[in-house]
């Protein structure tokens, strides 16, 4: 086996072993302006092997954007943490959506 590969081959084990953590990952963003009031959105009839991600406002070009709410692929032993806003040291601090493992 040569250099190359030896370092490809370690390379895309220590990428596996980070994988995990890196898909737990968070985003979080702090503004001083408080988010606009949620929007009403009619829910679409469900869909079997997907779950309802509901809109949320998001923080974008130094204002606050729509995003409108849309269905996304469940995942087996999780469940979706809607995108929220809330005070923090009073700032407006937002958590993107995200999934979490169930607990049993």
């Amino acid at each position: 086996m040569s250099i190359r590969t030896a370092m490809l081959c370690a390379g895309l084990a220590l990428g596996a072993i980070a994988a995990p953590g890196l898909a737990s990952a968070r985003t979080y963003v702090e503004v001083d302006v408080a988010p606009p009031a949620p929007r009403y959105e009619v829910v679409p009839e469900a869909r079997v092997g997907y779950v309802w991600a509901p809109g949320y406002w998001t923080w974008s070009n130094h204002r606050h954007v729509w995003v409108s709410g849309h269905y996304i692929h469940s995942r087996h032993g999780q469940h979706y943490v809607s995108a929220r806003w809330y005070d923090h040291d009073g700032r407006y601090r937002y958590e993107a959506g995200h999934w979490d493992r169930d607990r049993r």
